[in-house]
């Protein structure tokens, strides 16, 4: 079995609708097809399509199972580009949307030594930690903080963004520092409002996950103003490692209920579907790299 042919065909017959569509765009024939699918149900142990003499459609495993085909055949057209592209002039226009604290503090430096690399690429990079429309707003990588949405994006996994719960030394004196988590809601925190409208806190403890749910005493859309907000002594934050760690190291903030971690939020590096141009291709290839090299947790 060519697990990948029938991956292939599998994903044609559904973007085509029939496989006698599916059969002209891969230069095999229907029955071909057909087999390859049927190969694919046996191997998942599941009917992927309904099929009829007038009609088709995907079952809800056809469906679920095509979102990761997908995934798997844009993997594939990225390694085989990656490869083409080694001995190939890297020119072009890169544009990349970013969260600004992770834009700050990781993607400029390692964005810098991919420009000093390749002379004949420009780069513009948008700082924001708004959700941008790729397609409309024109950017060909982004990277994303949290759960995404099913926007057609090809997405690569990035190592989960940690944070931390921290307030300064003067808000814990005059306020007292929490002991458990339900005391957070006696407390002023800040809260993102970018992540959560409701803003709840979902912490790891000793005994499992404990939901915190908070009304703020400020909501705020910028990470560095919820940095500032902490070192204020306006209240408790509950923010990433990074950007909070030189302060905690030198003690203008202190860890809050240090045995009840905040969940990791995922993050992704989205790239538009299809192959990717060699300017993209060979970013990925570099941030990825870069980003292994450097050991930080987000």
């Amino acid at each position: 079995m060519d697990y990948l042919k029938c991956v292939e065909s599998f994903i044609t017959a559904t973007e085509s609708g029939s496989f006698t569509a599916a059969a002209d765009k891969l230069g095999i024939t229907p029955a071909m097809v057909g087999k390859h699918i049927q190969m694919l149900e046996t191997r998942t142990g599941c009917v992927l399509i309904n099929r009829t003499t007038r009609r088709q459609g995907l079952t809800e495993a056809g469906h679920r199972f095509y979102l990761y085909g997908v995934q798997i055949l844009a993997t594939i057209a990225d390694a085989d580009s990656l490869a083409r592209h080694l001995n190939e002039e890297v020119t072009g226009l890169l544009r990349i949307s970013a969260p600004v604290t992770f834009g700050q503090r990781i993607l400029t430096p390692i964005l810098s030594t991919f420009l000093q690399r390749y002379p004949a690429v420009n780069a513009a990079l948008v700082l924001s930690d708004r959700r941008v429309d790729m397609i409309e707003e024109r950017f060909q990588v982004a990277i994303r903080i949290g759960s995404l949405l099913d926007e057609g994006y090809i997405a690569v996994p990035l190592p989960p963004y940690e944070m931390v719960l921290a307030a300064s030394p003067a808000y814990l004196d005059k306020y007292g520092t929490p002991a458990t988590p339900d005391d957070l809601t006696r407390h002023n925190c800040v809260s993102f409002s970018q992540w959560r409208s409701d803003h709840l806190w979902p912490l790891t403890g000793p005994q499992g996950p404990v939901d915190v749910a908070l009304t703020p005493r400020l909501t705020v859309d910028s990470g560095e103003a919820i940095r500032q907000a902490a070192l204020s002594g306006l209240g408790i934050v509950m923010h990433s490692c990074f950007m909070l760690q030189e302060d905690i190291a030198t003690g203008r903030l202190r860890r809050v209920l240090p045995d009840f971690a905040p969940v990791p939020r995922p993050m992704n590096l989205l790239r538009l579907p299809g192959r990717p141009a060699s300017v993209v291709a060979s970013f990925c290839e570099h941030f990825m790299h870069e980003l292994a090299q450097r050991g930080d947790p987000e």
